[in-house]
């Protein structure tokens, strides 16, 4: 009986640090790297993350400058598709 109580607490608890991942505010962070082109980040930002032309601009310099940025806030739901299409591009990026 003792194993099934233990069970049943790690499930909760597994369960509500899920949820409060998710439902707690991230922040999408891109991060310097030597590879990809100011252009190819930008354009990226703008078709990901629907950022526009200037915003993309001043983000990419802060990235260049100061060896990140973060590029959108939001809950880990909607920012976790993004960074998979940054990610995709080969642009370094994490949920913060």
């Amino acid at each position: 009986m003792m194993d099934i109580l233990a069970q049943e607490a790690t499930l909760t608890n597994t369960f509500t640090d899920t949820v409060e991942e998710i439902v707690e505010v991230k922040n999408l962070v891109v991060h310097n790297d030597d590879v990809n082109t100011f252009d190819w980040v930008i354009e990226s930002l703008v078709e990901i993350c629907r950022h526009t032309e200037e915003q993309a601009e001043q983000l990419t310099l802060i990235v260049h400058f100061k060896g990140k940025a973060i590029v959108k806030e939001g809950y880990y739901e909607t920012l976790h598709p993004l960074k998979t299409g940054l990610t995709d591009r080969g642009i370094s990026a994490t949920i913060e």
